[in-house]
């Protein structure tokens, strides 16, 4: 699971990819789950039977109690064996102290780029030998920029000193919030079915190579960001949740049939009524005010009911993003099976 925290930051990187709805506010998300209570933490990490979280923001150590009370909720009903891993660029002693007697696994340091090429100067060799010290598992994790190869082998060489235990380089990539940035510095996409910058994993690639240490560098490239952990995380999830009338297909998206009308409510008592449409195979969705059924039952009524019909693709996600819908008519009468 991915607990953002906070979207609150003390630094101000160009690249951050964090959504704007995040960015800067203070704000926590369950994935993408807006969290109001403790439940809805737990909840989200039953449903896609999480084994660890990931704490992130922002930093999460701007809210310090907060970040603390999570790790200790989450160890307390899933037990030490839920291995809690946290991002930061905060390096104050103290908090390593409360992060560590509150049961944290592993810390990843985010030295923002302007520090990259002079770590000596800052605070984050000194963090990384005490968050050793008190047994965390500790390490590094940057962007691979194009054209800072100096900076980041400099970067590398400073921390595996400091005794890191690995280093992680993630391929950068465009979104909604850093891509003016990226685009004023020049970068651009690497192809047209990606986000990621041209030249990131190359540089990631070459910083591998030119390291002569027995610490693990690690490469996070961007397709298996979206085709291998989020896939399998909304697979987990779809079928953790799926209602009778939900078809799961292969990346973990519900398919189903949606009827939109100025009487959902009645109209779902009506359809289920008449068709003798067995419960659980329709509902009517109150939160997005429409009636939903099993898409097979769907495509055998849809000219017979009012309103406008549709199947959709969306994800089982607690925010239900849709990303597709097919409207239903004369021309278009498949079958999904």
């Amino acid at each position: 699971m991915v607990l953002l925290v906070t979207g609150l930051c003390s630094e101000d990187c160009y690249y951050c990819p964090l959504s704007l709805e995040k960015q800067g506010k203070r704000v926590t998300y369950a994935n993408e789950k807006p969290v109001e209570k403790d439940e809805d933490v737990l909840n989200e990490a039953k449903s896609i039977s999480a084994r660890g979280t990931g704490m992130t923001g922002g930093d999460p150590l701007l809210e310090m109690d907060k970040a603390v009370h999570y790790i200790r909720l989450l160890k307390g009903e899933f037990g030490e064996r839920h291995n809690i891993h946290l991002y930061t660029s905060t390096t104050d002693p103290k908090k390593l102290v409360r992060l560590a007697g509150a049961g944290l696994d592993e810390i990843r340091f985010h030295p923002p780029a302007d520090v990259w090429d002079r770590l000596g100067d800052t605070g984050f060799v000194t963090a990384i030998t005490d968050a050793r010290h008190l047994g965390l598992r500790t390490g590094i994790e940057v962007p691979a920029i194009p054209g800072h190869e100096t900076q980041i082998a400099a970067l590398l060489r400073s921390v595996i000193e400091a005794g890191a235990q690995f280093i992680n380089l993630n391929e950068l990539e465009f979104s909604e919030s850093n891509w003016k940035e990226l685009k004023n510095r020049g970068y651009a996409v690497k192809d047209d079915v990606s986000s990621a910058v041209a030249g990131s994993e190359e540089t990631a690639l070459n910083i591998i190579r030119s390291v002569d240490s027995k610490v693990t560098v690690h490469y996070c490239s961007s397709s298996f960001k979206d085709a291998t952990q989020l896939r399998k995380r909304l697979l987990r999830r779809a079928k953790n949740s799926a209602t009778p009338l939900d078809i799961i297909n292969h990346e973990g998206m519900f398919i189903k049939g949606v009827i939109e009308c100025g009487s959902p409510e009645s109209l779902a008592r009506k359809l289920a009524r008449e068709y003798k449409i067995p419960k659980g195979l329709i509902r009517y969705d109150r939160e997005k005010s429409r009636v939903e059924l099993a898409a097979w039952i769907l495509e055998e009524i849809y000219d017979q009911v009012e309103g406008e019909a549709f199947i959709v693709e969306e994800y089982p996600t607690a925010d239900r993003l849709e990303v597709e819908r097919r409207p239903l008519g004369p021309l278009d009468v498949r079958v999904i099976k």
